[in-house]
C-alpha cells in the first residue's frame, strides 16, 4: 500500500467494503476490514482541532487534526500563520516538497484566516 504526498496530493485509502476514508491505516476503522483501495485526495481540507506546542522548542508551532472533504482526518503540523491564530475552520494545504515518509506532514494555511488577528500581530512584534 502506498501512502504518500505527490505533486500536492494525499493518497488515501477507502474500504471496499463499507466505503469508510482514512489516512495510513492497514485495516479500516468502521470494520476491520483489510480490502482497501488507494485513492488520491488534493489535499486541501480545514482545521478541526488546534493546538500550540512550546514545549522543550524554541519556538511555538502549530499542530492540528485537519479534515479532509473525503471524510479522512489526520494529525500535522500547520504554518503560514502565527501558531495562536490558527483556528477550527482555517483552510490548509499541503506544503510542497515534504516528505510523508519523514513522519510528518506539513501544510500551510492559504486563503483569508483572521486577518485582523493577524494584523494586530504583526504590529506587536
Amino acid at each position: 500500500m502506498s501512502v504518500d504526498l505527490v505533486a500536492g496530493e494525499l493518497v488515501y485509502q477507502r474500504c471496499r467494503w463499507c466505503g469508510t476514508a482514512s489516512f495510513r491505516r492497514l485495516l479500516c476503522p468502521a470494520c476491520a476490514s483489510s480490502d482497501l483501495d488507494s485513492h488520491r485526495s488534493d489535499g486541501r481540507g480545514v482545521v478541526v482541532r488546534s493546538t500550540v506546542v512550546s514545549r522543550y522548542r524554541r519556538a511555538m508551532r502549530s499542530e492540528s487534526v485537519v479534515r479532509f472533504p473525503e471524510g479522512f482526518t489526520l494529525r500535522c503540523r500547520v504554518v503560514g500563520a502565527p501558531p495562536h491564530l490558527v483556528r477550527e475552520g482555517t483552510r490548509v494545504r499541503p506544503v510542497a516538497g515534504t516528505d510523508p515518509a519523514a513522519g510528518e506532514l506539513v501544510f500551510e494555511v492559504f486563503g483569508v484566516c483572521d486577518t485582523d488577528d493577524r494584523e494586530r500581530w504583526r504590529r506587536q512584534q
